[in-house]
């Protein structure tokens, strides 16, 4: 795949430009009519995805479907973290034995691979597409960064890598593709390609550590019950959007599992919600119920609901829970940092046919959430005929006595 000047200066100036309406146009003779299209919508895709690859105009992007599917630049900067956490220092020229070995078993579009690489002296990405694998070979080479581009599949390559206990620093890092070739989605990271769980003691002889990128839509426990010396479980979101959940696994390992619930809104050092517990926490922790609702309400973020811990949120901040099954909470005093949404609550009162004449009676616009009530939140804005508004707030939820409640707030700032 190679640009010609002509193909080039074509991207550059039509790159925001409706690929549809585009396709109508005349196009010169000299531009290469589909390459250019393919980099137009790729970098339209990356554009807000991984906004400083987008923005290079010497880099190359594949087909839509590995778009899709690629790391966020924000979420690949979160797993460098992790791993720099665990690394310390970063490698050093004059070192050989400093952080040794990095591999990405599924290299896809490198977005991972080139930000992970950089806590390591020598990379690996391996890549079973040819085409990605050129592609990767380009990107690398532009952005000066040094990975050794492998066309091989994830099982055939680790078969071939002699084993070296003294390898201590090692991590391979692996995102097993969601989806099989009927296009439907897994449910068990048994059903995904590579077979991590069958594949989890091979590399764990290879590499101390091992981080796995799993779907946001898999169930934590049965992640837990597949995989072995699993350390830490991190649950992230951006911007309130359950987006990847990532599972660090330690060769040898026996102890309590660390779960960090995360919440990226702008950057991984500072814009950020982060809240920390153990895998035993959530069965150990007592949670006081409310017998009504009070000055403030909150609503975890996705990260918290995602791992579970609904019981530990109430413990932990002193808050008090609805339901058993409500997982909103309401206390008389601020909780500054709560890890989620936090609204002033105006006044509630119980579902009724009074509630539009009484509670709503000025309300005419509102955002409408549904939380463990008989009505879905579109079925609910029907039912009390209010228009969409990000200004007021209504809650439709279950209290402890299984007494259904409309809640009127307002977002605190």
């Amino acid at each position: 795949m190679i640009l010609n000047d002509a193909t080039r200066l074509f991207i550059e100036t039509h790159i925001h430009d409706n690929i549809r309406q585009l396709a109508l146009k005349k196009i010169p003779a000299d531009v290469d009519k589909s390459l250019a299209f393919s980099q137009i919508e790729a970098r339209q895709i990356l554009s807000k995805k991984v906004p400083s690859w987008a923005a290079n105009p010497d880099l190359l992007f594949p087909k839509h479907l590995s778009l899709e599917q690629c790391s966020s630049e924000l979420t690949a900067k979160y797993k460098a973290k992790i791993v720099k956490t665990h690394c310390g220092a970063p490698p050093q020229p004059d070192n050989d034995d400093s952080h040794s070995t990095f591999i990405d078993l599924t290299g896809g579009l490198g977005i991972d691979s080139y930000f992970l690489s950089e806590n390591f002296r020598n990379a690996y990405y391996v890549e079973n597409q040819k085409e990605l694998c050129e592609l990767a070979e380009n990107n690398f080479r532009v952005l000066g960064r040094k990975i050794n581009v492998l066309n091989d599949d994830a099982k055939s390559f680790l078969d071939e890598i002699p084993c070296d206990p003294c390898q201590k620093s090692s991590w391979i890092f692996a995102d097993p593709a969601r989806r099989d070739a009927f296009n439907r989605k897994m449910v068990s990271l048994r059903d995904c390609s590579p077979d991590v769980v069958e594949l989890q003691e091979k590399m764990l002889e290879v590499a101390e550590h091992i981080l796995i990128k799993t779907s946001p839509m898999l169930d934590i426990s049965l992640i837990c019950s597949e995989l072995k010396n699993i350390k830490e479980i991190h649950v992230v979101s951006v911007k309130n959007e359950c987006k990847e959940i990532l599972v660090l696994l330690e060769r040898g390992f026996a102890g309590s599992i660390k779960i960090v619930c995360v919440n990226l809104r702008q950057d991984v050092i500072s814009g950020q919600d982060e809240f920390c517990c153990f895998d035993d926490d959530e069965k150990n922790a007592v949670p006081v119920f409310a017998d009504t609702i009070r000055k403030y309400l909150y609503e975890p973020n996705s990260s918290l609901m995602k791992a579970g811990v609904f019981r530990l949120v109430s413990q932990s901040f002193k808050i008090d829970k609805l339901h058993v099954n409500s997982h909103l909470y309401t206390s008389d005093n601020l909780i500054p940092d709560f890890p989620g949404r936090v609204f002033e609550v105006i006044a509630f009162s119980n579902f009724d046919k009074k509630v539009k004449k009484e509670l709503l009676k000025d309300v005419k616009r509102a955002s409408v959430v549904t939380r463990n009530f008989p009505l879905t939140a579109n079925d609910l804005r029907k039912n009390l005929n209010l228009q969409e508004s990000d200004d007021t707030f209504v809650f439709g939820t279950t209290m402890r006595d299984d007494k259904k409640v409309i809640i009127l707030c307002e977002k605190h700032v």
